[in-house]
């Protein structure tokens, strides 16, 4: 099925679990796995997982995914977090309740070089996505670990 793939990333997360200990950790990142459920339903998107320190997310429109995206990135801050976000829109094949595919690698790809805070797409979103008001700026060309080619990455200005 065709589907926007979100992910997202918890940054500096290691660090902040030596930080905090391992309780305060886990109640941290509990807060965060509600508030990213809260976030995706919210904007009629599918929870498909926990990553640990991250979610996986699918939606059948891309400026839904990409403004959860965002939303998730600047809720987590109030709970004293960073996060970046990375998506992409293509066919994803079902397994159950999980999702995989060329797809899914491409979004978790597509969401390594974001920096904190940030929120970067695949060249396909902006075309998806003419219209809606969603801003963005050209990061560059990127090769992805195990994709074919290269891709021309853009993070979401808002």
């Amino acid at each position: 099925m065709l589907a926007t793939v979100l992910f997202t990333d918890l940054v500096g997360s290691t660090c902040l679990t030596v930080e905090l200990g391992d309780r305060a950790w886990r109640e941290r990142l509990d807060q965060h796995d509600e508030l990213c459920r809260h976030e995706v339903e919210g904007h009629h998107g599918r929870h498909v997982k926990a990553t640990g320190d991250g979610v996986l997310a699918t939606f059948d429109g891309p400026a839904r995914a990409v403004r959860c995206a965002l939303a998730i990135v600047d809720g987590v801050r109030t709970l004293g977090l960073e996060a970046r976000a990375g998506l992409h829109t293509g066919e994803v094949e079902l397994r159950g309740d999980d999702v995989g595919g060329i797809a899914v690698h491409i979004a978790a790809r597509v969401m390594q070089p974001a920096r904190p805070s940030e929120v970067w797409v695949s060249q396909t979103v902006p075309l998806l996505v003419a219209g809606s008001g969603i801003a963005f700026e050209e990061r560059g060309q990127h090769e992805l670990k195990g994709v074919p080619g290269r891709w021309h990455l853009f993070a979401v200005t808002r």
